[in-house]
C-alpha cells in the first residue's frame, strides 16, 4: 500500500453506517475520511470541491442513484476511484455500476477486512469485487446461453493475468502470483482492456468465462 494519504469521501444515506466506515477508515494509517455526503447529487457536488482519491458510495441515493453518481464522478474526475459499498446484489445493479466506471463492488455483509483490501486496491488502480458479485455476473452470462468461438486476441501471459483478474485478484496477487512486478501487471492489464475493446471489469469477467479462462 502506497504511504501517502488516502482521502476518503463517504456517501450514504444512513448515519449509522457512514458513522462506522468512519471508524474503520480512521484506524488506518494515513486514512482520512475528507467528507460526507446523504445522496447522489451531494456526493457528486462533493467530489468536484473535495476530489478525493475514493469515493465509497451506496447504491440508493436517492433522486440521483449510485449508478448515475459514479457515471458522473468518473465523468468529473477520471482519477478518483468509485468503490460501491451497498446491500443490493442484482445482476444488473453490479454490471451498471461496474461498466459506468466504478473500480470495485462490496455488499455490506461481506465485512470490514473486504472494504479495506477494496479501498486499498481501487487506490492502487486495481479493481476488486469479492467471490459474490463474480458469482453472480458469470451465472447471469452462462444463463443467457451466449456462446463464441473466435481466436483468443491474447498471449499466453495474458490470459493467465485475465484468469487472475477475473477471478477477483489484486494486481499486488496477479503480480505475486507471476512473480513479476506490479507495474508489468499495470501494463498487461491496459494492453488487455485496450485488445478487447473493454472498458470496465465486467466485460472482463464475461470475456474470460466464454473463452473458458475462469469457470463458474
Amino acid at each position: 500500500m502506497k504511504s501517502q494519504t488516502v482521502r476518503i469521501l463517504l456517501a450514504d444515506t444512513d448515519d449509522i453506517v457512514r458513522a462506522g466506515l468512519r471508524t474503520v477508515f480512521k484506524a488506518r494509517e494515513n486514512w482520512e475520511v475528507c467528507s460526507e455526503a446523504r445522496s447522489g447529487k451531494e456526493a457528486v457536488k462533493l467530489a468536484r470541491k473535495v476530489r478525493p482519491d475514493v469515493v465509497v458510495l451506496d447504491l440508493d441515493l436517492g433522486e440521483m442513484n449510485g449508478i448515475a453518481a459514479t457515471r458522473q464522478i468518473k465523468r468529473d474526475r477520471g482519477e478518483t476511484e468509485v468503490l460501491i459499498f451497498t446491500t443490493n446484489a442484482e445482476e444488473h445493479a453490479i454490471r451498471d455500476v461496474l461498466a459506468a466506471g466504478a473500480g470495485a463492488f462490496l455488499l455490506k455483509s461481506e465485512g470490514s477486512a473486504n472494504l479495506i483490501k477494496a479501498v486499498e486496491s481501487v487506490f492502487e488502480r486495481s479493481p476488486f469485487f469479492t467471490s459474490k458479485a463474480a458469482e453472480t455476473l458469470l451465472k447471469n452470462f452462462l444463463s443467457s446461453g451466449r456462446q463464441e468461438t473466435k481466436a483468443s486476441p491474447l498471449t499466453a501471459r495474458q490470459r493467465e493475468i485475465v484468469r487472475l483478474l477475473a477471478s477477483g485478484s489484486s494486481n499486488k496477487e496477479v503480480a505475486a502470483a507471476l512473480s513479476i512486478s506490479i507495474k508489468t501487471v499495470q501494463t498487461h492489464r491496459a494492453a488487455i482492456m485496450r485488445k478487447l475493446g473493454f472498458r470496465s471489469i465486467a466485460n472482463l469477467v464475461r470475456y474470460a468465462v466464454r473463452e473458458r479462462v475462469i469457470k463458474a
